[in-house]
């Protein structure tokens, strides 16, 4: 018996080198891909696959967004992170909206069958240096340490680091299948998390944050 596998990834080429990879295996088979959301709700209905591999940037959809419907939806899929984001800022956000595991890209050649086995058994995988930072806030000297950010919703986030990148509103608004109306109101609620009296000090906060951190 193989453990079937799809994959949600908006890159045709990233999707192409992991069922490659996975293919290879004797116990794994990749059954099915989808490029955003949407294609991957299809995948779901008609294949019912034992794994989902899931990307956090997503053609027009989020992959985060993505996860909360699919543990809604299929409370015992067992989903895998497989990002270009930054583990520190996404793989504890990933796992509280019900993804078992996240792997950074330029590692997934390498311990990509290692993850996929762990939470296939019902594990979770993470990085060695991310379960050492996820301990750590859980003391009181992690809890010192909390980035402003920290405070931000899944949502909020997207939205930061879009306006850091510099997307216009209503590009924003476009991608994450949002009224523009709802992406004001984001933006005046990270005005206020973040302590920010005015849009041109938001910008400038998104984007010197966008390039010390990640690019969308």
């Amino acid at each position: 018996m193989k453990h079937s596998i799809v994959i949600v990834d908006d890159h045709p080429i990233v999707r192409k080198g992991f069922i490659q990879l996975i293919n290879l295996e004797e116990d794994l088979e990749v059954i099915g891909e989808a490029e955003d959301s949407a294609g991957a709700l299809d995948a779901m209905e008609k294949h019912k696959p034992d794994l989902v591999i899931i990307d956090l940037s997503l053609k027009n959809s989020s992959g985060l967004e993505l996860i909360k419907d699919l543990a809604r939806l299929y409370p015992k899929l067992p989903m895998l992170v497989v990002s270009l984001h930054d583990e520190k800022l996404y793989a504890e956000r990933a796992l509280r909206a019900g993804a078992k595991g996240f792997i950074m890209k330029m590692e997934a050649t390498e311990n990509l069958l290692t993850a996929l086995r762990q939470v296939l058994s019902g594990g979770v995988y993470l990085s060695d240096g991310m379960k050492s930072r996820m301990l750590e806030s859980m003391t009181s000297r992690g809890k010192d340490k909390v980035s402003p950010i920290s405070v931000l919703s899944d949502r909020e986030l997207e939205v930061f680091q879009m306006i850091g990148n510099g997307i216009t509103t209503g590009e924003i608004a476009s991608k994450l299948c949002l009224s523009v109306k709802t992406v004001e109101t984001y933006k005046s609620n990270l005005k206020k998390k973040l302590r920010l009296h005015n849009s041109n000090e938001l910008i400038q906060h998104a984007v010197e944050w966008t390039l010390h951190n990640e690019t969308w």
